[in-house]
């Protein structure tokens, strides 16, 4: 019996030691921008996105999808994408659309980006959004993994005839400074411009690049290395059939070999890797922006997000700064915020840190915000209210309203199930939720744990996620009745299958 024991545990160890890490979730937005207002329409950097966005939940990604952005709502996709994900993570950044390089700094390009002309650099950097600031926002929120992609290597939107262009490039610059487990790839190489498509003729409904990578995105049991590779060798020989260059090119600082399909698979076994659970897709984003503390002129706008670590406090300042400084109550010393590793490129000066962290435990109080503005002056300290239940419903509300697709879920062999582990996790913001079975109106009551507000994500080990379901079933209905009693729209879940 002893010898028996030994050997299990072996065995055991074994299987840990060669088990492939897999990080705690995926999560992905994906940006496509089409119908631009001062600089040249683009045709099928929407289809991308979606592409993209159907490609990456076949892998088990969460994804949010986001199609035209103007500033404001680019910037407010993005604090939406940075509340979603948690130390450990795997992100992913797709953006297509007009992309524009300025002294070796690399812009997205909204679409409401003004027209510009010879030297009117900063108008371009004030309206669009660093490439770079992506990266460092995904290091903050403590990604384990951030995979960015950008099919936005297209002409100078901003040449005009008889005009003299901004001294840029619409090609985009390499991005080789990368911090560890940052893994990038452009779909064109430096200073290249990349095809929508390869002639008058070509009806595919996505970009040249974006065909080829969803194509190996998918094929199983590579690593993101091989995609990048075998991407750039397709789209190279379908420009060259053109006589266009454009070879994509990627950046590598991962620490681990990343598959997002399966794992390797081992030379004498050629079975292919199981496929990852697939997730729904989140819908469009469209995040209501919190009201200000007080009613001064751009006074800060503070956002609350809850992790398994405490708190973390967003702070947006509309005016450029030089230093952030806060204090939680009437009493006591500010505290810097520190600064972040990258530049600000309205003020040329190290960009202050905008966050802060609390603890889990913090009591309700008021929080303190003052700045240093571009001129040297202070300004504040403007009162924000921190109401830690307040916030954790308003948190979970959000989020819930940007993941109706991902509400329920299926699955099951024998015995087909329906889960919805999904509303457990922020069930706080959920006084009620009910399904129907085939049925438009929801009339079955599910059990949800009460909301505990020191570990509110947290599943309780003897929670019910999931109900069983009839194998007849073609699709579940579902609606919320919320903490402030508002009440969802019915959502509808069609089993894959039973379409």
């Amino acid at each position: 019996m002893r010898r028996l024991l030994i050997l299990l545990a072996t065995l055991a160890a074994a299987a840990l030691s060669t088990a492939p890490a897999f990080a705690a979730k995926r999560v992905a937005l994906v940006i496509g921008n089409n119908d631009y207002r001062n600089v040249p329409k683009l045709q099928k950097a929407v289809n991308d996105a979606r592409s993209i966005g159907d490609a990456l939940k076949n892998l088990g990604f969460s994804v949010m999808v986001a199609e035209n952005q103007t500033r404001q709502a680019f910037s407010q996709s993005l604090l939406a994408f940075d509340s979603t994900i948690e130390k450990g993570d795997t992100a992913f950044f797709f953006f297509a659309g007009h992309g524009f390089e300025i002294a070796g700094q690399n812009f997205l390009l909204p679409t409401d980006v003004p027209a510009a002309t010879e030297g009117q650099e900063e108008l371009v950097r004030d309206s669009a959004i660093l490439a770079d600031r992506i990266v460092t926002r995904l290091q903050m929120r403590g990604a384990r993994t951030s995979i960015l992609v950008f099919d936005a290597c297209r002409n100078n939107p901003f040449e005009r005839a008889g005009t003299r262009a901004v001294a840029g490039s619409g090609g985009l610059a390499p991005m080789t400074t990368l911090p560890e487990g940052v893994f990038s790839i452009f779909s064109a190489g430096p200073r290249q411009t990349a095809l929508d498509r390869l002639s008058n003729n070509d009806t595919d409904p996505n970009s040249v690049f974006t065909r080829a990578f969803i194509r190996e995105l998918q094929e199983p049991s590579l690593n993101l290395v091989q995609v990048a590779q075998r991407t750039r060798r397709t789209v190279s020989e379908m420009a060259e059939t053109v006589k266009h260059r454009q070879v994509p090119v990627y950046f590598d600082q991962m620490v681990d070999d990343v598959f997002l399909n399966g794992v390797a698979l081992k030379q004498a076994d050629a079975r292919p890797a199981e496929p990852l659970q697939q997730l729904a897709a989140l819908p469009p984003v469209n995040v209501l922006q919190l009201p200000p503390a007080n009613d001064a002129v751009n006074a800060p706008i503070a956002s609350f997000s809850r992790h398994n670590g405490g708190w973390t406090v967003m702070f947006s300042i509309a005016d450029p700064t030089l230093g952030i400084s806060w204090r939680m109550g009437e009493a006591g010393s500010f505290r810097e915020t520190g600064f972040m590793d990258t530049l600000d490129p309205r003020t040329r000066k190290r960009m202050p840190n905008p966050a802060i962290q609390l603890d889990a435990d913090a009591a309700a109080a008021t929080i303190y915000l003052r700045y240093v503005d571009a001129n040297g002056e202070m300004q504040g300290p403007f009162p924000i209210r921190f109401d830690p239940e307040a916030a954790l419903v308003r948190d979970q509300r959000k989020i819930l309203d940007m993941t109706a697709g991902s509400w329920l879920a299926f699955g099951g062999y024998n015995t087909p199930l329906m889960y919805y582990t999904h509303l457990m996790s922020y069930r706080c913001a959920i006084r009620e939720a009910r399904v129907g079975i085939d049925s438009a109106v929801p009339d079955k009551l599910l059990k949800l744990p009460p909301c505990d507000l020191r570990d509110p994500i947290a599943t309780p080990s003897d929670a019910e996620t999931y109900i069983k379901i009839p194998a007849s079933t073609k699709f579940v209905s579902v609606e919320l009745t919320f903490r402030d009693g508002s009440i969802s729209e019915t959502k509808s879940f069609r089993r894959s299958g039973n379409r």
